[in-house]
């Protein structure tokens, strides 16, 4: 398999929620290297990298959010590859 890179941008209810925690452990479990950040409209965005399969279950748990997170609207873009060191949250 080959490495591939997307950006996901996620709208809703989906700050002051634990919505960056939840990103960066489920990718970091799945073996992506990224980002997350909160956007000042309100929404979270997330660049990530890795196998294709990982970056897909990344995308289905972002449409899912966590428990107090409501998702209206997933945006995910394929992107060209960019080398991550880790995943992390940026502030």
């Amino acid at each position: 398999m080959s490495k591939k890179s997307v950006s996901i941008t996620v709208y809703g209810k989906v700050q002051r929620v634990g919505f960056r925690y939840f990103v960066k452990e489920n990718a970091k479990s799945l073996g992506l290297n990224g980002f997350v950040k909160n956007l000042t409209d309100g929404s979270v965005y997330v660049e990530a990298t890795g196998e294709e399969n990982d970056l897909d279950t990344l995308i289905d748990y972002c449409k899912k959010g966590p428990d107090w997170a409501r998702v209206e609207k997933v945006i995910i873009t394929k992107t060209p590859i960019v080398e991550f060191d880790n995943f992390e949250i940026k502030y």
